[in-house]
C-alpha cells in the first residue's frame, strides 16, 4: 500500500493500515513535515503552542521512524512501513514508492489539483492499480472517478476482475455526520449511503424499574456512569468502565447505569433534499421580507380599520360594506367632510384619519425594509434578537462547511463565527441563510454576538487546536453546563483536554473528536477493496459499517444471520437490497450484507495478516 499525503490524515491512514490490517505500507510525506501539524491562528499563546508541539511530535514518533503515532497505536517500528519524503508526487516519486508493484494507492492531500494530477500519472503507471482519492469537491469527484475508471479499461484492465477500482472520498464528508450529531443531544447518528440509511441513537441510562428499549439491536454500551467521569475518556484505555462495543444480549442484560447506542432504523430509500429556507425560483418567502415587529405593527394598524369600520356600521346603522369603504376614504383622507352627521360620525372620521396618519410610516417602513431585503438577499445574515437553543459553530473551513450543511439538514437553527471573510463556507451560510458573525472568536465579544449565553451546545472545527480549545474555555467561563464538541488534531492532546475539562465542569458534556480519527477507517476500507459506509463515534471509540461479500468469509457464509454475529467484533444488521435480516436466514455466497464492527473485527474478518496487539489507550 502507497499512502500520500501532506496532513495528518496520511499518518493516520499509514498507521491504520499497518497496525490495525497489518498491510506493507510506503507513506510519502513532505520533507520537513513529519508533525503534520495544523497553523495555529487568532490569539494562541506560545506555551500552548510548544506544548501542542511537544505532543504532536510525540504522537507522530519522530524518533526512529515510527509511523503509528499517527494513528495512535503505538509500536515499534517494523520492516512493514517505509518513509519517503518528497515535495510532490511526481512520476519520479510515485515510481520510487514503488506504485507500479503496488496494490492500492491512496493521494489524500489536502489540495484536490494535486491528488487528480497525482492520479492521473498512477493509473498511467498501473492501470491495474486500486486508487483512493481525497476530494472535497463532489461533483468533480463523480466526474474524476469515472474517468480513472475508463481510462483502466482503456488499458485492458477489467476493473471488476482485477478490483483496478477508483474511489474518491472526503474525510469532511465522513466526519460531518457524526460531528453534528454530537453536537446536539439526542440527534441519532446517521449513516447514508447509496439509498441505505442506517440511523442510531444514543441512550440514556434507565431510571429504576425501568428497563431500556433496545431497538433493532444494541450497538453499543457506553461508559459505566451516566456522568461520563473524567477518568473514563470512552478509549480501550478505560478498561472495564469504558465503552464495549457490539456487546452480546447477556452483557446488555448484566449493564446497569449505562447508557446505549441503538439500531432504531435501517431502510433503502432516497434522502430527503435540503431545505433551503427560500421560495420558488431562490426568492425569499413572503414572512422574511418583513421583521417581526413590523408584521405585528401591520397586524395592529389593519385591526384598528376593522375596529373603525365596525363601529361606524353600528352608529350610523349603514351596511358593513358601506361602512367599511367610508372608512377608507376617511383613512386616505379623501375629500368626504362629515358636515351634518351624527357627531359619532364626525369622531370616528377624526380618528380614520388619525390612524391614516399613523398607517403612512408604517407602510414606508414596509416598503423599505422589503427593498433592503432583496438588496441584501446576498448578504450575511446577523444572529437576530432572541435566538435560543441553537448550536455555535465555529470555522466555516473544509469541515465546518459540511457540519454546517448537515446540521441544516436536521433542522437545527446554527450561528456560525468565522475570521476569514474570504471562507470557502460563507457561500453555502448565505445560500442557508444562517447567521454569521464576522471575527476572531478568540477576540472578546465576539462569542457574546452569536449569543453564546443561550445557546445548546459550541461545536469548535477550526484547523487550530489552541483556537478551539481557547473558544471553548471561554465559553464554559460564560456558561459552565455549555454542551461543547472540539475538533482536535491530536489524540493525546484530546484526550488531555477531554479529562481536565470533564474535571472542571463534571455536570457538562463535552466531547472531543478528531477528523482523521473518524476519516482514516473508510480511506483504509476503500484501500483494501471493500466499501466502507460509515463510521460513527462511540465515545472516543469508533463503529464501522460496511458491505461485505458473503462469499469468501467462513465466519458467513452457511451461518446464519443469529450464528454469524460475534460479540465485539461484527454484526450483520442487513441484507443489500433488504431492510431487515431474519435471524434464521442462512447467509449464501451470492449473498451481499451490511454489517456494523470494530476496525480489529473488520480486518480479522478480512484476513489480514500479522495483527499486532493494540496497547490501552488507542481507540478500536
Amino acid at each position: 500500500m502507497v499512502v500520500c499525503g501532506d496532513d495528518g490524515l496520511a499518518y493516520r491512514l499509514a498507521a491504520e493500515l499497518r497496525g490495525v490490517y497489518g498491510e506493507q505500507v510506503t507513506l510519502v510525506v513532505p520533507p520537513n513535515e513529519r508533525t503534520a501539524r495544523p497553523p495555529v491562528v487568532g490569539r494562541a499563546r506560545a506555551a500552548s503552542a510548544a506544548l501542542l508541539d511537544r505532543v504532536v511530535s510525540a504522537a507522530v514518533g519522530r524518533g526512529g521512524g515510527n509511523l503509528n503515532g499517527g494513528g495512535g497505536n503505538g509500536g515499534e517500528p517494523s520492516g512493514d512501513e517505509r518513509l519517503l519524503e518528497a515535495a510532490e508526487p511526481s512520476e519520479a516519486v510515485l515510481a520510487e514508492a514503488g506504485v507500479e508493484r503496488a496494490t492500492a494507492l491512496a493521494l489524500v492531500y489536502d489540495d484536490d489539483e494535486t491528488n487528480i494530477r497525482a492520479a492521473l500519472t498512477a493509473r498511467r503507471l498501473n492501470p491495474r492499480l486500486r486508487l483512493v482519492l481525497r476530494l472535497y469537491n463532489r461533483r468533480l469527484g463523480q466526474h474524476i472517478e469515472e474517468l480513472l475508471d475508463q481510462a483502466a479499461a482503456l488499458a485492458g484492465t477489467d476493473a471488476a476482475a482485477d478490483d483496478a477500482s477508483t474511489v474518491v472520498l472526503s474525510d469532511a464528508d465522513t466526519a460531518a455526520p457524526a460531528l453534528a450529531a454530537t453536537a446536539v443531544a439526542g440527534t441519532s447518528k446517521v449513516v447514508q449511503t447509496d439509498g441505505l440509511l442506517l440511523r442510531a441513537v444514543e441512550r440514556p441510562p434507565p431510571g429504576p424499574g425501568q428497563v431500556a428499549g433496545p431497538g433493532l439491536c444494541t450497538l453499543a454500551l457506553l461508559s459505566a456512569t451516566g456522568s461520563d467521569p473524567a477518568w473514563a475518556d470512552g478509549s480501550e484505555g478505560s478498561g472495564e468502565q469504558g465503552p464495549r462495543l457490539l456487546p452480546d444480549t447477556a452483557e446488555v442484560r448484566e449493564a446497569t447505569g449505562r447508557g446505549t447506542v441503538v439500531l432504531e432504523q435501517v431502510s433503502y430509500s432516497a434522502g430527503a433534499p435540503l431545505a433551503t429556507g427560500r421560495g420558488v425560483g431562490g426568492v425569499p418567502p413572503l414572512a422574511s421580507l418583513f421583521s417581526r415587529r413590523l408584521r405585528w405593527s401591520l397586524a395592529g394598524m389593519v385591526g384598528c380599520v376593522v375596529a373603525l369600520a365596525v363601529a361606524l356600521s353600528v352608529v350610523t346603522g349603514i351596511n358593513p360594506l358601506s361602512a367599511f369603504y367610508l372608512t377608507l376614504l376617511d383613512l386616505f383622507a379623501i375629500d368626504d367632510p362629515a358636515i351634518g352627521a351624527s357627531l359619532g360620525r364626525q369622531i370616528l372620521q377624526l380618528l380614520s384619519g388619525l390612524v391614516g396618519l399613523l398607517l403612512l410610516p408604517v407602510l414606508l417602513a414596509a416598503v423599505l425594509e422589503a427593498l433592503g431585503t432583496f438588496r441584501t438577499a446576498s448578504a450575511l445574515r446577523k444572529p437576530p434578537r432572541g435566538l435560543g437553543g441553537h448550536v455555535v459553530l465555529l470555522g466555516l473551513g473544509k469541515i465546518g462547511t459540511r457540519v454546517l450543511t448537515r446540521l441544516r439538514e436536521l433542522h437545527i437553527p446554527v450561528v456560525c463565527v468565522e475570521s476569514d471573510p474570504e471562507a470557502r463556507g460563507l457561500a453555502t451560510a448565505r445560500r442557508l441563510r444562517v447567521p454569521v458573525v464576522l471575527g476572531d472568536v478568540t477576540q472578546e465579544g465576539v462569542l457574546e454576538a452569536a449569543k453564546i449565553h443561550r445557546a445548546h451546545a459550541l461545536l469548535a472545527v477550526t484547523s487550530a487546536d489552541t483556537t478551539n480549545l481557547e473558544a471553548v474555555l471561554y465559553a464554559r467561563s460564560v456558561r459552565p453546563d455549555l454542551r461543547v464538541v472540539l475538533r482536535l488534531y491530536d489524540d493525546d492532546f484530546a484526550t488531555a483536554v477531554y479529562r481536565t475539562l470533564r474535571a472542571a465542569h463534571p455536570h457538562a458534556q463535552t466531547r472531543s473528536r478528531s477528523v482523521t480519527h473518524l476519516a482514516a477507517p473508510a480511506f483504509a476500507g476503500a484501500m483494501l477493496g471493500r466499501q466502507i459506509l460509515g463510521a460513527i463515534p462511540v465515545e472516543r471509540r469508533v463503529l464501522l459499517f460496511a458491505a461485505v461479500d458473503v462469499g469468501g468469509h467462513p465466519q458467513l457464509e452457511g451461518r446464519s444471520v443469529g450464528t454469524a454475529f460475534r460479540a465485539g467484533a461484527w454484526r450483520v444488521l442487513a441484507l443489500e437490497g433488504r431492510p431487515e435480516a431474519d435471524e434464521d436466514y442462512v447467509l449464501r455466497a451470492e449473498d451481499r450484507v451490511v454489517l456494523a464492527a470494530t476496525r480489529r473485527g473488520l480486518a480479522e474478518l478480512l484476513g489480514r495478516r500479522g495483527l499486532p496487539s493494540q496497547p490501552p489507550g488507542s481507540a478500536g
